[in-house]
């Protein structure tokens, strides 16, 4: 038997299945080292990314959204009919209206459900399956389809040093459902707006637009504020996560954190004092850093490969742009 997750009586949910997309592009470092001052040997020791993804333009958040939606629901088994909110946890749908979720609720061919995007960035996986968890428990909603997507490689400039090598693009959903026993715990979340500029955006849209001269917006990061905060604060955070959840770190079966950097991740492993036989998930190698949608990518590379199966306990914990963090223990879903 594997752990118990602690909660109050009544209805719960869980995720009932998993489904991701990842773009056939596979972009090498060598390649990303074509336009920045780096190479494969630098971005290997200070990230841990080998590989990463980059879609086709015109196959955007909407796009992979659609593929790794329609996946989920043939993992989970719930028909598209019976879907009755979608939620898109995005920094990158570069339209201000209408909402991805929208858009991605019509396509995978569901009748008219509740849709709205959720903007956390790292953290806006985790942020829309606490959503979920809570419309589920609360009876507003049966069947909850969670989708991360980003597309970051139109988002970050091909020149910029400190961010080109970092981020890429994929989406991963699952389907959240009601059950019997909890098996998506308590969400822990919070936010340090002080530190808002560590990830931003160089300019507005509008001033962009209205003001002559400036080039277009890109992403950009402070790469060593982010890593401070995150690989003593998240640990905290990390430990919080448990605690609520009623479990003890010798009782995960799988530390699903937010593919940002393999250093951070083995820094949060390491104060978690992790057992050899928790499987810590390392997807960044090849998938590189996809912000909301590291997580479920994450998570289907572990069932995917075999290092942890449906059903065993999880804990998730994601983080980055606001500053912003959320994390929860769950049973692991079905591909």
């Amino acid at each position: 038997m594997g752990a118990s997750i602690s909660t109050t009586q009544g209805r719960q949910s869980k995720m009932l299945g998993l489904g991701v997309h990842r773009p056939e592009r596979v972009v090498t470092n060598d390649e990303i080292c074509e336009f920045i001052d780096s190479s494969d040997e630098w971005i290997q020791t200070r990230s841990g990314i080998k590989n990463r993804r980059f879609t086709k333009p015109e196959q955007n958040v909407v796009y992979m959204s659609i593929e790794a939606g329609r996946k989920a629901l043939e993992a989970s088994g719930v028909a598209a009919e019976q879907i009755d909110t979608v939620i898109v946890a995005t920094s990158t749908h570069l339209e201000q209206t209408p909402q991805a979720a929208a858009k991605v609720a019509h396509a995978l061919g569901t009748n008219g459900p509740a849709a709205f995007d959720i903007g956390a960035g790292c953290a806006g996986f985790c942020y829309a399956l606490a959503v979920a968890s809570d419309l589920v428990k609360a009876g507003t909603s049966r069947h909850v389809l969670v989708i991360g997507a980003e597309q970051l490689s139109e988002t970050t400039d091909p020149y910029d040093r400190t961010t080109r090598f970092i981020f890429a693009d994929g989406a991963g959903a699952v389907v959240v459902g009601q059950s019997d026993e909890t098996e998506i715990g308590p969400a822990v979340w919070g936010s340090d707006g002080s530190q808002a500029d560590a990830i931003y955006q160089t300019v507005d849209w509008y001033d962009y637009i209205m003001k002559e001269g400036i080039e277009r917006p890109w992403i950009k990061m402070n790469g060593i504020s982010v890593f401070r905060w995150a690989a003593f604060e998240m640990g905290k955070a990390a430990q919080k996560v448990l605690d609520v959840a009623g479990i003890k770190t010798d009782e995960l079966h799988a530390f699903v954190p937010h593919q940002a950097n393999s250093r951070i991740t083995e820094l949060l492993a390491r104060s978690l004092n992790l057992n050899e036989e928790t499987t810590v998930a390392n997807d960044i190698a090849e998938t590189g850093n996809t912000s909301a949608a590291s997580i479920p990518l994450a998570m289907e590379e572990l069932l995917r490969t075999g290092k942890a199966k449906p059903g065993d306990t999880a804990l998730l914990l994601a983080f980055g742009a606001g500053l912003s963090y959320a994390g929860q223990v769950v049973k692991l879903p079905t591909l």
